[in-house]
């Protein structure tokens, strides 16, 4: 059964209201405008499509709106309302349209076989166009060429009253219109790889949901050489054979049309150029790089143009003749939207969105040193790139290789000697023995102008220099933020003093002290010690320890109390009111009785409930009280059906449903009454990773701020399903056998990934729903797995990915969530020559926060690591040996302003002789001994934990074991 298409309502209101928006803003001006000229009503008829003409004006303002080509339909636009003429399986296909809210009114009429219906129809259309206003201005696209059977009938109509109204160009409007791209029309960078090519290079691009049947080539890819050259967007390769003699220029483009959009890249292969030539190809990518810097929102095209021609004089005047007439056009939906070419005559602004095809070339140059060959004689010299215009510097969303080593090449016969070739002023190519077969007379590619290790050490020293901007601007920062005038207190973790008050009077004291022995009360948690005859109450919370001694007869029991400056190396966890008052430090008792073992025992388990009752409170110290769930009213909430959570609800494991309402998501579990809220006020960040590569497709909310989840606290809640058969089983077992049968393993596998494609398709509609839900104020990221390397960040060997704004593990817990955000610095440890693994410590702004630290990252993933680094502006330094966190943090937090006085985080980068380290760090890592496990003593220090407040605990074993 052919799958119905379905519309997208809420993409075509919003470019509607667009377009009316624009249309009624030029309305005010009248006919003196020059976009819509003063248009009562906007007319577009499509009648049959044509392959030969596919960027017609009319055909690009329907698939703007309605996301596809429909053919034999009338648009009429008014200031109020949207008419659609068509048959009746396309009008009911337009019924999607008015689903959704903020709607523009749209009225669908369907054509039948009847064709006196069909003429009623038109006519009615007619009537509309002519009640629109005195002056009876309707708005057209000339220029539009279309056949059939529908255009016939509505020219017989339309003829009736056309002497009644006057036709004026809205070209240019529809233009401005369709100019402005959002989001949804940007293409991605690596379609542009794929124009024509085997499908199958697809499964090595990460380009979600990539749809290969709606990939096309926007024209024949163009190839030039030889001598004749044709710059302008229009041009045609020939049948004459490729020239690759010395001195040979070769150019070529191609255009890739993706879902109606299109993109173009054109770029110029110089094979053993001359020395003027790789000049004046240089100058070529100088210009285009001075271009770029005036192409932004509120520029006049005019002024683009005339900038080029201002540098080109400074220059290089000698190319000034040579430089072409025009620099581009705008590009969308059509491939050239005429209104829009960067020539010198365009007095039209460039505006935040717009896509262009930046062309700048040289074009009937003189090769001065060309011999016999006229082919060489003549050359051009030509760069394209699809551009994307910002408020700033504009995105080139076809950054492809262009530089000259990039492009530059040498061939020669592999008889020549390396003589002759320095004779030829030509770079000798090392020449390779072939194994057994004769070598070919033919020439033969060997190797690229310019060495690929330049271009590496270019890229480094760029990283580097921008390393150290990066850094400079977080000392400046670092300055600011912590001046002297700042009270400091703002930056140290406050400590108060807690008053216990064991009982109020003195009749709350239990009955056994009349006897004046030592009463243990577990509903106080006190302990009152007789002490000269009185009985004094003492709060378990004072006392540090009890130790039980015997000798001979006797049981003697110590009690040690807490005091001030008592700790030593270690931050008091008890501060004092008056540290100048009287303390008892210990009291101890000797009896024969045995009751002081029992006393002891009490003393014990009284200390051990404190001290756990207390761990809950700092445990949920930081959870804030959120709002109430506003459960959505009249409608049935979006559903995603048969999901597991993690952590998991009390109980059997079962799946459960998640519901979109109106400020939060609800988790209901099957067969009981729990439940998880999570309000969308409260979520950072939200992420949908598919099961391509997994074994689990997951929506995971971070949240800002931690909740309960039956006795657990959590800032990380994931969503998932198992994307794998229960009953598959590799070992090809008898349950697989009885399941598939082994002929069928082919089909079980095709099988398998239908279903991996129908969960990631589900839960990714679900997670659009979310952001929708949102106002797209919550934005779903998805991990980019081809940026992933792997570490240990706890105890285990993961795959930690990138996202826009974090790094993340979520597969397993315990996950990793780290906020790019929250970075201060990142710090590569072991970077030495010989280790086989390096480690990575990340800093958060907030010092009070402990560093996270991954350990055991293989060494071959330090440069990607670094440039991964660098694209997100994190500043990082490297060392050869793991330093002392715990210490580094406390003497920062200590005294922040000074540190910042000393060079900040400069330290660092000074630091390779391993000064300050905690240990030699030959080959081993914190993996194998982490801080937390080897400070476990009095010295250690809050920073002792390798985990942050960004990930969260490990879920029980009987979570995992369900």
């Amino acid at each position: 059964m052919r799958q119905q298409v379905r519309l997208d309502a809420k993409t075509f209101h919003k470019r509607a209201r667009n377009l009316l928006s624009s249309w009624k803003a030029s309305l005010k001006k009248g006919t003196s405008d020059e976009f819509f000229q003063g248009a009562s009503a906007i007319l577009a008829v499509i009648g049959e499509l044509q392959e030969d003409y596919p960027y017609q004006k009319s055909i690009a303002l329907e698939s703007w709106l309605l996301g596809l080509e429909i053919p034999n339909v009338l648009i009429l636009f008014t200031t109020e309302k949207i008419y659609f003429v068509t048959s009746e399986s396309r009008a009911n296909m337009l019924e999607d349209l008015k689903l959704g809210e903020k709607q523009i009114p749209i009225e669908i009429l369907k054509r039948t076989k009847d064709t006196n219906h069909n003429r009623k129809l038109l006519e009615q259309i007619c009537n509309i166009m002519l009640e629109t206003n005195a002056e009876k201005r309707i708005g057209i696209l000339p220029k539009q060429k279309y056949t059939g059977s529908f255009l016939e009938e509505w020219q017989k109509v339309y003829e009736n009253i056309k002497s009644d109204i006057q036709e004026v160009d809205v070209s240019a409007g529809v233009a401005s219109s369709l100019s402005i791209k959002d989001e949804d029309e940007l293409l991605a960078e690596e379609i542009q790889t794929m124009i024509e090519t085997d499908k199958t290079l697809a499964k090595s691009i990460n380009v979600p949901d990539l749809d290969l049947e709606r990939l096309e080539s926007c024209y024949t890819p163009i190839i030039q050489s030889g001598g004749k050259y044709d710059l302008k967007s229009s041009a045609q390769s020939t049948d004459e054979k490729l020239h690759t003699g010395s001195g040979s220029i070769v150019l070529c483009s191609l255009g890739a049309r993706y879902k109606y959009y299109c993109s173009n890249i054109g770029r110029t292969i110089l094979i053993q150029a001359t020395k003027t030539q790789e000049r004046n190809y240089q100058f070529l990518l100088d210009l285009q790089r001075h271009v770029l810097e005036y192409i932004k929102d509120g520029t006049k095209i005019r002024d683009v143009y005339s900038k080029a021609i201002d540098y080109i004089k400074s220059k290089r005047p000698d190319l000034e003749n040579a430089f072409v007439k025009t620099l581009g056009f705008g590009m969308g939906i059509e491939f050239r939207e005429g209104h829009y070419l960067l020539n010198p005559k365009n007095t039209r602004e460039l505006k935040s969105g717009m896509v262009l095809n930046l062309s700048i070339g040289f074009q009937n140059l003189k090769n001065e040193q060309a011999t016999d060959d006229k082919r060489s004689e003549n050359y051009s010299l030509l760069v394209i790139d699809t551009v994307r215009v910002t408020n700033d510097r504009p995105i080139i969303l076809t950054d492809y290789q262009k530089t000259l080593d990039s492009v530059s090449y040498t061939f020669m016969d592999e008889g020549k000697s390396d003589q002759e070739a320095k004779k030829e002023n030509k770079r000798p190519v090392k020449q390779t023995e072939p194994k057994k077969a004769p070598p070919k007379k033919s020439a033969v590619l060997r190797t690229k102008f310019r060495s690929e290790e330049q271009r590496e050490e270019t890229k480094d020293q760029q990283r580097r220099a921008h390393q150290r901007e990066l850094a400079a601007l977080k000392q400046a920062e670092g300055l600011a933020r912590f001046a002297e005038s700042s009270d400091q207190q703002t930056y140290q973790q406050q400590v108060f003093f807690q008053k216990f008050e064991s009982y109020k009077r003195d009749s709350a004291l239990p009955k056994e002290v009349k006897e004046l022995k030592i009463v243990v009360d577990q509903k106080n948690e006190s302990i009152i010690l007789p002490i000269y005859g009185f009985a004094v109450p003492f709060h378990i919370s004072t006392l540090k320890n009890a130790s039980k001694s015997e000798e001979g007869d006797y049981t003697y029991l110590r009690l040690n109390f807490l005091t001030p400056n008592q700790a030593s190396g270690k931050k008091e966890d008890m501060p004092f009111d008056d540290t100048n008052a009287t303390f008892v430090r210990a009291v101890s008792y000797r009896s024969t009785d045995p009751y002081l073992s029992e006393i002891h025992k009490k003393i014990l388990d009284l200390k051990k409930s404190a001290s756990k009752k207390e761990a809950e409170r700092k445990e949920r110290a930081d959870i804030v009280e959120q709002d109430k769930l506003i459960e959505l009213k009249g409608r049935r909430p979006q559903r995603l059906s048969e999901v597991f959570a993690r952590p998991g609800l009390e109980g059997k494991r079962a799946p459960g449903e998640l519901e979109i309402h109106q400020n939060g998501l609800r988790y209901h579990a099957s067969k009981t009454n729990q439940k998880i809220d999570i309000l969308f006020s409260n979520v950072k960040h939200m992420f949908f990773q598919p099961c391509d590569n997994e074994l689990i497709v997951l929506l995971h909310a971070h949240l800002k701020n931690p909740i309960m989840i039956g006795k657990k606290k959590t800032k990380d809640i994931q969503f998932y399903r198992e994307a794998s058969d229960v009953q598959f089983d590799e070992t090809g077992n008898r349950k697989r056998k009885y399941r598939y049968g082994d002929e069928d393993e082919l089909g079980a596998e095709q099988e398998e990934r239908r279903r991996r494609a129908q969960l990631n398709k589900e839960f990714k509609s679900f997670a659009e729903k979310i952001a929708d839900a949102t106002d797209r104020i919550e934005e779903i990221e998805v991990p980019y797995r081809n940026l992933g390397f792997n570490g240990v960040p706890f105890r285990t060997n993961v795959l930690l990915q990138p996202t826009n704004d974090a790094l993340v593990h979520l597969t397993d817990p315990p996950f990793l969530v780290i906020t790019l955000a929250d970075i201060e610095i990142a710090h590569l440890e072991r970077v030495q020559y010989g280790l086989k693994h390096f480690d990575i410590v990340f800093v958060f702004k907030d010092y009070s926060r402990p560093p996270v630290h991954i350990n055991t990252i293989p060494m071959e993933q330090l440069e990607n690591v670094k440039e991964w680094l660098d694209n997100v502006d994190v500043t990082f330094t490297e060392g050869p040996v793991n330093l002392n966190w715990t210490q580094i943090m406390k003497t920062i937090n200590a005294d922040p302003a000074e540190f910042y006085k000393e060079g900040g985080w400069s330290f660092l980068a000074e630091n390779e002789d391993g000064e300050g380290s905690d240990a030699s760090s030959d080959s081993a890592s914190e993996y194998q001994l982490s801080e937390s496990e080897a400070d476990d003593d009095d010295s250690g220090s809050s920073y002792d934990e390798d985990a942050s407040d960004d990930s969260a605990s490990v879920e029980e074993e009987t979570e995992e074991s369900d």
